[in-house]
């Protein structure tokens, strides 16, 4: 829980100044509460079509299933493709409950409301018309399709399919654990994480020397990028 101070105000506004110098982005509005923050921001054209296809290739990407089209749970692949809208049902739990302290037997939608969830197109493809749109949208899960496919075969997997996912529970734990210490760092490759164990021992290196020459009294001793100088016994 975050509580504001001029100090924490000027640690967040400088996140964000700086994140948005590096990476140019229009900010609209925000605001920071102690347990969660809301920030509207404006995107260019491109930005708006790299997250939507990361939006849609979830699920795909992990090899849960092999489209868009196929994931079990809620998805907007079909819907924006045939260019119809979402259903589903709103409960009142409110009514359900007092119903229940009634000692009323009530069917399931009996206190539920029918809801439709309509889509918006992105704002870059707002001028299309909608069966444009459509296609666009078809292309673009074709296209994850496609990409997916081809990761697949250059690993020699299979997707886990409908029937596994559902199959899934987020209980299931394997019967025998691989016990082992954490490595110390996680990379693509052999070859990344031989290069990160290397620069780190060149780091501790640096570090260790730089430490040494401090402890003796020089205190022009330099110390690796990123690291902080070991405190100094206290002396009365």
């Amino acid at each position: 829980m975050l509580t504001p101070s001029q100090e924490l105000d000027e640690i967040i506004v400088g996140i964000l100044a700086r994140a948005q110098r590096r990476h140019p982005v229009r900010v609209c509005g925000l605001t920071f509460l102690s347990s969660h923050f809301h920030l509207i921001l404006e995107v260019d054209d491109a930005a708006q079509v790299d997250r939507f296809r990361y939006v849609l290739e979830n699920g795909v990407k992990e090899g849960l299933v092999g489209s868009p089209l196929d994931w079990p749970g809620v998805q907007c692949a079909k819907a924006l493709v045939s260019g119809e809208a979402l259903h589903g049902w709103w409960y009142d739990r409110t009514k359900e409950g007092c119903a229940r302290r009634r000692g009323e037997d009530f069917t399931k939608h009996q206190y539920a409301t029918a809801e439709t969830l309509e889509f918006t197109a992105l704002p870059c493809w707002r001028h299309l018309a909608p069966e444009e749109y459509r296609r666009r949208i078809a292309g673009m899960v074709a296209a994850i399709e496609a990409e997916a496919e081809r990761n697949r075969r250059l690993r020699g997997r299979e997707v886990l399919g409908v029937a596994g996912v559902l199959a899934e529970s987020p209980l299931n734990a394997p019967a025998k654990q691989k016990r082992s210490p954490a490595p110390a760092f996680h990379a693509a490759s052999r070859a990344a994480r031989q290069e990160l164990r290397d620069a780190y021992a060149e780091f501790m290196k640096e570090y260790r020397e730089a430490s040494a020459r401090l402890r003796a009294g020089d205190r022009t001793a330099i110390f690796p990028a990123g690291s902080f100088p070991p405190a100094l016994p206290f002396v009365r």
